[in-house]
């Protein structure tokens, strides 16, 4: 039992927002619906991507990173991202549907986050995930119809990542076939968001 005046520890939530329409975005309405749906006990901290200073690896850029990993510098600030997407109990990701996958600043994000030593580690019997995430989840919006397709690889890749990071699950709220009939447009997004809240609720 807790002692008198001791407050319980909260559980962390990171919650990346890259819905590049911004407040126009139909994934952003989905994922309000997720957080506002959250349990108290989790803290959110949320991460729009489109304000981030994330940039690709070329260049120097690049050499500075392999530089810090030969010397074993991890905590260095350019690897801020990767610790706090490591010690995030779930992690949820708000992004539309993108060339057959998601925008690629998402993938620019994975990018700095996949850091040998912080994220994951190598050994003889290969990768092995290092975060303590319970759940891995992602909200996204589709204008066609993807569910269970083989051009949709936006879920399918970052289920991968569930196992390469180690986290414990993986979820997936999708609506999907936004734009092929107008008058089911609204019905959809709200059967999604239905699904959204429900997935916040069993954090």
């Amino acid at each position: 039992m807790k002692e008198k005046g001791e407050t319980a520890v909260k559980k962390k939530l990171l919650y990346l927002d890259c819905c590049i329409r911004e407040d126009l975005s139909r994934t952003r309405k989905l994922g309000e619906a997720f957080l506002n749906a959250v349990p108290p006990e989790w803290e959110v901290t949320r991460l729009e991507l489109m304000a981030e200073p994330l940039v690709p690896f070329n260049g120097a850029f690049f050499r500075q990173r392999e530089t810090l990993l030969e010397k074993g510098e991890l905590d260095h600030p350019r690897f801020r991202y990767a610790h706090q997407f490591a010690a995030a109990d779930a992690v949820a990701v708000a992004a539309p549907f993108w060339d057959l996958s998601f925008p690629a600043l998402l993938k620019i994000y994975i990018e700095n986050v996949s850091v040998d030593g912080i994220t994951f580690y190598c050994d003889q019997a290969g990768l092995h995930g290092k975060c303590r995430g319970e759940k891995l989840l992602f909200l996204t919006t589709r204008g066609g119809s993807y569910n269970g397709s083989a051009q949709e690889m936006g879920s399918r890749y970052l289920e991968a990542l569930k196992d390469f990071f180690g986290f414990g699950g993986y979820a997936c709220v999708a609506a999907d076939g936004l734009d092929e009939d107008p008058a089911k447009t609204q019905g959809i997004l709200d059967e999604a968001c239905v699904r959204a809240r429900e997935l916040a609720k069993q954090l």
